[in-house]
């Protein structure tokens, strides 16, 4: 997370799908510009009005997504929320397609966010990169997007990885 936030100078969070609420789990905020994007560790929202929630829906079923917007409803945030199913798994065709998801001031006005999910994690798990809709231009994304997907690569095999072998457990004793 930290070499994304050196390479580009914005805020990178990790979140998880915690039932079916995205709960963000760490942040790492760059240390030179004077505005940044912050969200609260522990922060729960819903998946639709997030990048980190599409990138980590898009993996999922077309009928996996429509049964949690259904618990969930699918309130407006901003002018720019998703708020109907079609419209939404429309937007996680093109996430698929492009290999990232993009939250276009669909959770906070002007503020754009690119997500990617983590692979080989335990739980269903994003990594984004967020900052001001002035700074998060396309150019910014398409240059963000490979740098997260080697760094979730990164966390997904240190998080999927077993954990030390107890010898003794092992051989019974």
């Amino acid at each position: 997370m930290t070499t994304v936030v050196d390479a580009l100078g914005e805020s990178v969070n990790l979140a998880v799908l915690d039932g079916d609420e995205i709960v963000y789990v760490a942040q790492v905020q760059p240390s030179n510009n004077f505005m940044r994007m912050f969200t609260e560790v522990g922060r729960r929202t819903m998946p639709h009005t997030t990048a980190v929630g599409k990138a980590i829906l898009a993996d999922r079923t077309e009928r996996d997504v429509r049964a949690l917007l259904q618990r969930t409803g699918m309130p407006r945030r901003t002018e720019h929320t998703i708020t109907t199913p079609a419209e939404f798994l429309a937007d996680l065709e093109r996430t698929r397609q492009h290999g990232y998801a993009v939250d276009d001031g669909e959770q906070e006005v002007g503020v754009r966010c690119v997500a990617v999910s983590v692979p080989g994690a335990p739980r269903p798990m994003a990594l984004s990169m967020s900052g001001p809709l002035t700074r998060m231009t396309d150019d910014v994304v398409a240059r963000a997007a490979p740098m997260l997907h080697e760094a979730a690569r990164q966390i997904g095999a240190e998080l999927g990885a077993p954990g030390p072998v107890d010898s003794a457990s092992e051989i019974g004793a």
